[in-house]
């Protein structure tokens, strides 16, 4: 039978930003009762990061427990116990249908009513599938998206099943550069397709680009560019067969992982709240047009001081940082108090076979790119930075120690003057570890 609760606040969505804000909440002391997260998952909130890397590995792989928020920032790993405790109440296998910003209700797919006083709206992106583009015989078993960990669970089934198989990887980004690492170190043979011109196009600068195709290529990973998946076909079991791309190839495939983006699940909320970009327009302590209602992590389209705009940024940094902000303004203004606004360095960071970037700052301007980025190097450590109005405004390192990427995170800070780009090439760290 559908029954109504009422809550002082609630979380729609169980992501990262759930959980950092529930941390928040309890640092904030929340009183037992006054909270409720409400997650169609049906898991605590978790640190998703792990889904495409430590998880998918062959041997030691990470499972739930060992990766609940709050570890991947080095925190405390909040269990389902610790919100029974905090007296946080975890609603999960609950999918929101219908929000009434108007009347403070949400009602979801049982027909159950939600009451709250204040809301924070997390309910974070959902993968674009290639069904959505009505591509022939995109619904064929085994080809897989991963989000969430019933999709990483489908993908460890898969890779176990297709032992040793062959496997194609459609999209140069993040999804795209992880998982064709993960597959390959699965032992499967593995092909990339994508129709940039280089990996990862929206950070990377052709250079950079250049090391990692040839560090996979000589890993073994096929790359295919400049062209798309146009279709597939099926064997008699209704699984993936083949990849048709559009220049006329066809490739064999066991498995194949799409990571074609993403797009923020804002629809519950469409035209009840002033949108922007995509998203969700708040102001710096993530308040909404709407009284009462905030929104975090990947939904939010937030102003970015450093830079003067308004931006919406998906990644898990954010996710984290946006969640407390938000938080810590609530408290603030029950309390009469003023918090500093969200002042947001952009930071993006991948793993993949024994590589680790980090990026920070803006990716606008000339790109220079320092140190040694050969794919054959037996250790390859190398740089980019951003220049723009006389100004270094991004920096990027692959293989930094942590001090030298916290160098490099001050020069993206700090926007210090550089006028020759082949100074800078030649000084390198050097620069960075001079602010």
């Amino acid at each position: 039978m559908a029954g109504e609760k009422s809550f002082k606040y609630v979380i729609v969505g169980g992501g990262v930003s759930a959980g950092y804000a529930a941390r928040e909440f309890a640092k904030q002391g929340v009183q037992p009762g006054e909270l409720a997260i409400i997650s169609k998952e049906a898991v605590a909130p978790y640190e998703r990061p792990a889904l495409s890397k430590a998880y998918l590995f062959p041997e030691g792989a990470a499972r739930l427990p060992g990766f609940h928020v709050c570890v991947g920032s080095g925190g405390e790993k909040l269990l389902p116990e610790w919100y029974t405790e905090k007296g946080i109440e975890l609603i999960l296998n609950t999918e929101i249908v219908k929000a009434d910003l108007a009347s403070k209700s949400l009602t979801s797919a049982a027909g159950d009513t939600f009451k709250y006083q204040i809301l924070i709206i997390a309910t974070g992106s959902t993968v674009l599938k290639l069904t959505d583009f009505k591509v022939e015989g995109a619904d064929a078993k085994n080809i897989l998206y991963l989000r969430e960990i019933d999709d990483a669970d489908q993908l460890v089934e898969a890779i176990k099943a297709k032992k040793n198989g062959k496997a194609v990887v459609v999209g140069g980004g993040y999804i795209g550069l992880e998982l064709s690492a993960v597959l390959k170190i699965n032992n499967f043979d593995v092909k990339m397709v994508y129709p940039e011109p280089w990996c990862m196009p929206r950070l990377f600068t052709a250079d950079i680009a250049a090391f990692y195709e040839g560090y996979y290529e000589k890993k073994g990973v096929g790359i295919i560019k400049g062209t798309v998946a146009s279709g597939f076909t099926k064997n008699d079991n209704g699984e993936v067969k083949e990849v048709k791309l559009k220049d006329g190839r066809v490739l064999e495939a066991d498995i194949v992982v799409v990571g074609v983006g993403a797009r923020p699940l804002t629809n519950l909320f469409k035209g009840q709240v002033e949108e922007d970009k995509g998203g969700i327009k708040t102001d710096a302590f993530f308040k909404t047009s709407v009284p009462d209602v905030y929104a975090v992590g990947d939904v939010a389209t937030f102003p970015m001081k450093m830079y003067g705009d308004i931006r919406r940024v998906e990644h898990v940094d954010h996710s984290r940082k946006s969640a407390e902000q938000a938080v810590k303004a609530i408290f603030a203004s029950e309390q009469g108090k003023d918090i500093e606004p969200y002042d947001y360095l952009p930071y993006f960071y991948s793993r993949s076979f024994d590589l680790s970037w980090q990026f920070y700052g803006d990716n606008v301007g000339d790109a220079v790119i320092f140190g040694d980025h050969d794919p054959a190097s037996a250790k390859a450590k190398f740089g980019s930075y951003w220049i723009k109005d006389g100004k270094v405004v991004g920096a990027f390192l692959e293989g930094g120690a942590p001090e030298e990427n916290q160098a490099i995170a001050k020069v993206a800070k700090a926007q210090p003057a550089a006028t020759s780009l082949d100074a800078l090439a030649k000084e390198g760290l050097e620069f960075a570890s001079k602010i």
